[in-house]
């Protein structure tokens, strides 16, 4: 049942040239250290700012690296991922596997101008009910008295 799966992953071929802060992110997982219990690729964690790959504005966190310069890092240590980026050289090709969020179901995405945390109309419309609610009692009291 991994079709509805496969149909969410996208493959690209990412070009990447070494800056003075090197391809400009890092990476998690590998046999030895698994970042999804049932995938032992590698990952990237973490896009520095303003490093190679967040110029290039491709790679996102979260993509798996399958392979470097045509090397899979299929079944690949950790620490044996990392020592191939620090010596596939300063034009390095990245072949990776995006997941696409699907677009009309729930998203954690946000994009550049949308604000985070709960909606302003999610507490003022319950606040302002309860506010009526309120004055409404308080003046139904006085007219009581």
């Amino acid at each position: 049942m991994n079709g509805g799966v496969e149909g969410l992953l996208s493959e690209e071929v990412i070009d990447l040239t070494r800056g003075p802060s090197g391809l400009g992110f890092n990476i998690v997982g590998g046999t030895d250290q698994q970042h999804l219990s049932s995938d032992t690729g590698i990952f990237v964690s973490r896009i520095k700012e303003n490093g190679a790959a967040a110029q290039d504005g491709r790679l996102q966190e979260g993509d798996k690296i399958l392979t470097v310069n045509g090397k899979e890092l299929k079944d690949m240590l950790h620490q044996h991922a990392v020592d191939l980026f620090r010596n596939a050289g300063d034009h390095v090709s990245l072949k990776v596997q995006h997941r696409l969020v699907p677009q009309n179901g729930p998203s954690s995405h946000r994009g550049d101008g949308e604000p985070g945390g709960i909606p302003l109309a999610v507490i003022l419309v319950p606040g302002l009910a309860i506010t009526v609610a309120v004055v409404w009692a308080f003046l139904r009291y006085r007219q009581r008295l």
